[in-house]
């Protein structure tokens, strides 16, 4: 049977709860650095440009047109972690909205978000992307520049909206890049901790080479990069919790 408590830390290093309308700490968290600044630029001209979303993100402002999504209502968005999460199924009783598109990057949603974040004005949004951004090659100060990026543009047009951002899981496919992932993970929950009413939930029980080694295959499917319906499970117990708060 599968030790859902030790692989916890493998389906979700943490979580970082956004809380809109608070007060902050550091000045400079109202606003990206002139490092940052540098940063996010660099990375939406030297990677992955978020243009070959276009159709995808056509696709899903047609798919609106037809069908409007209500408003103030729990919004997931994200790679293709987010695509595979059944969120009608593990949430039947919450009422969501799924704009995961697979592959995508964090800047990729903040490019996006004026087409299928901020125009449904949910009152929480469940975000999950990052493991693509190290995959592309994007350092951990990159990636993190990137989220802050996205969380004061969430802030800035949404600010009674919630952010739950669902920090960068290891994989077996990509699992030599995990040491990168992790310092991003370390940026985002320094970030949050400097804030008040802002929380990261840490989640690591057991160490990770064991759990690797004995467990990691049990959450994943067979490409050693998606996770399975017991990744799912894992990530539903620990976002339901603040979902309901």
């Amino acid at each position: 049977m599968v030790n859902l408590e030790k692989i916890t830390v493998i389906v979700m290093a943490g979580i970082c709860l956004l809380l809109s309308g608070c007060s902050t700490g550091p000045t400079n968290s109202r606003a990206l650095s002139d490092e940052e600044i540098a940063l996010h630029n660099a990375s939406l001209t030297n990677f992955a440009q978020p243009t070959r979303w276009h159709e995808t993100i056509a696709q899903f402002k047609e798919q609106d047109k037809k069908s409007p999504p209500p408003q103030n209502t729990v919004l997931f968005v994200g790679s293709s972690s987010i695509v595979g999460w059944n969120t009608k199924k593990w949430f039947p009783d919450v009422e969501n909205i799924n704009r995961g598109f697979g592959g995508s990057q964090i800047n990729d949603s903040w490019y996006y978000a004026e087409s299928i974040i901020i125009p449904y004005k949910p009152k929480t949004i469940v975000f999950y992307a990052g493991d693509n951004d190290a995959a592309d090659g994007k350092s951990p100060e990159m990636i993190f520049a990137n989220f802050k990026a996205f969380a004061l543009k969430i802030r800035k047009a949404l600010p009674k909206t919630r952010l739950i951002y669902i920090s960068i899981k290891p994989s077996i496919d990509r699992w030599n890049i995990w040491p990168q992932m992790q310092e991003a993970n370390g940026y985002i929950k320094n970030y949050c901790e400097k804030q008040k009413k802002y929380v990261f939930r840490r989640c690591i029980k057991g160490d990770v080479g064991f759990i690797l080694a004995n467990r990691l295959k049990n959450i994943f499917s067979p490409d050693g990069l998606h996770m399975n319906e017991t990744g799912y499970r894992l990530w539903t117990a620990e976002v339901r919790p603040l979902i309901d708060k």
